[in-house]
């Protein structure tokens, strides 16, 4: 990605390029310590038409890099490494076990006269460590979702057997990393909580005891609706890597209009006498068609004796999604599909519509938006809520923001700070665009705040982020 910016009257431009992925492997050291076995080491390394001598080459510099910080605390090697045009990550999953990520750094390409070659100047300084450290671990965390440990492979199939769920899991994955947004909502990785009147959720509620009654062979349900989270049953980490991949990857690839109500272009499934909407993202596309595979992704999340192997039952109507999971061994067939669909579609359709509705009266009473001074991140530590008016949209492959890239590295320079100690504390920067920067961290929480306030001071400013936390935070930070 290529944002041009002119810099002179001549016409003479400069341009300005993105961080991007230059490779990304894994290895273990284990696996052939011995001279003239380095190869062995290698279980992935992306791209794949690197000529051999020169990844045993990398690979081995990073082994080298990691032992050597060892000997200065034992407990915690390195993390990243920084050159002059490039960086590096380093993560252990699992023991010995290493995935290493390279990222170019972003760089100014300028444009000399007579001719000559452009000047590059690399941008150092840009790249948050926070930031792609948690892509590298999100990486790890989708890759054992869907296939488990690299431990549970090696169990299974050996080396051979790993080398080829990491090289068909990453092939495709590393293809949507996106590394240009990544930004402070990668550090935290949180979801997005739908917000619900009372009678409302325990209609949700309601609707999840039904079918979980109904259909004794769901183990876990969760509920989404607009790509927002409302209810799960599974365990917090699980459901952070779920969502991730339901919102970023599973949802995008299956958008249709919003709808609004009951009204709907799509042509609805008739049940009985009941009309509804439904429709499985995972799974047969059309239960009506002889041919129909009854294949479903399977998942693993975490059990007490270790993790647990379940089929992914994602079943959508309007802007409702549930997803419902059962145990692997269990085999899905036509009949199951067909009765959670006449069971799941018509009460679906209607909690749509009653979500719908209610979010409508809300908005209404409520009244017109305005722009507001303010933007703001909020992150909850305890239950992975966050919230942000700065991202207009975030997925995988597009991130809108509000505001400049400038002040989203201010934000990650804040969290950083945050990082390193235990205590609450506040933090105001003023940034060289006159926009004000408020970052509180309180029990648990963090908020970040950005004001368009050009002529106010630090008391002004103070009393804004008071007023702010006073009406959409209920007081939560108290530091004075």
């Amino acid at each position: 990605m290529l944002m041009i910016s002119p810099i002179m009257a001549s016409g003479m431009q400069e341009k300005q390029c993105t961080p991007t992925l230059l490779s990304f492997f894994i290895y273990n050291p284990t696996f052939g310590p011995r001279e003239g076995e380095e190869e062995k080491k290698i279980l992935f390394y992306h791209p794949s038409d690197i000529e051999k001598n020169e990844k045993i080459r990398n690979v081995g510099l990073c082994e080298a890099i990691v032992q050597f910080t060892r000997t200065f605390c034992p407990t915690k090697p390195a993390k990243s490494l920084h050159t002059q045009k490039n960086r590096q990550f380093f993560f252990e999953p699992e023991e010995n076990f290493w995935i290493v990520m390279v990222v170019r750094n972003p760089m100014i390409e300028k444009p000399s006269k007579d001719g000559k070659p452009p000047t590059v100047e690399y941008q150092e300084e840009e790249l948050l460590d926070t930031v792609y450290n948690a892509v590298v671990r999100q990486c790890y965390s989708m890759y054992k979702l869907f296939n488990g440990t690299f431990g549970r492979a090696m169990q299974v199939g050996g080396v051979e057997l790993l080398t080829q769920k990491l090289e068909k899991f990453f092939y495709r994955y590393l293809q949507t990393l996106h590394l240009q947004y990544c930004d402070l909502l990668d550090v935290f990785g949180g979801i997005s909580f739908f917000p619900l009147d009372k009678m409302t959720y325990l209609k949700i509620q309601s609707f999840v005891n039904r079918v979980e009654e109904s259909l004794s062979l769901i183990k876990y349900t969760a509920f989404l609706y607009n790509d927002q989270l409302i209810w799960s049953g599974l365990e917090q980490d699980d459901m952070r890597t779920l969502y991730k991949y339901l919102t970023t990857s599973l949802f995008p690839r299956h958008s249709e209009p919003e709808l609004a109500g009951r009204d709907s272009p799509l042509r609805p499934e008739v049940t009985g006498n009941l009309l509804h909407y439904g429709r499985f993202l995972t799974g047969p596309t059309n239960l009506k068609d002889p041919e129909a595979k009854f294949r479903f992704p399977k998942i693993f999340v975490s059990a007490e004796d270790g993790y647990e192997e379940l089929h992914l039952i994602v079943y959508k109507a309007m802007s409702a999604a549930a997803c419902f999971m059962i145990t692997a061994s269990v085999e899905l067939t036509r009949e199951l599909c067909e009765q959670l669909d006449s069971l799941v579609g018509p009460q679906l359709t209607l909690l749509a519509s009653d979500i719908c509705e209610q979010f409508t009266i809300n908005r209404r009473i409520s009244g017109p938006e305005k722009e507001p001074q303010f933007k703001f991140i909020y992150f909850n530590h305890m239950n992975l809520a966050e919230k942000s008016t700065i991202h207009m949209r975030k997925t995988a492959s597009v991130c809108l923001t509000s505001v400049h890239t400038d002040l989203m590295k201010i934000l990650g320079d804040i969290n950083c700070d945050f990082a390193r100690v235990d205590e609450d504390e506040e933090i105001i920067v003023k940034a060289m665009t006159d926009y004000w920067v408020v970052g509180k961290k309180s029990d648990q929480r963090e908020l970040y705040v950005i004001l368009n306030q050009k002529n106010a001071n630090l008391i002004e400013v103070n009393e804004e982020v008071k007023r702010l936390c006073a009406t959409q935070f209920n007081n939560i930070f108290f530091l004075d």
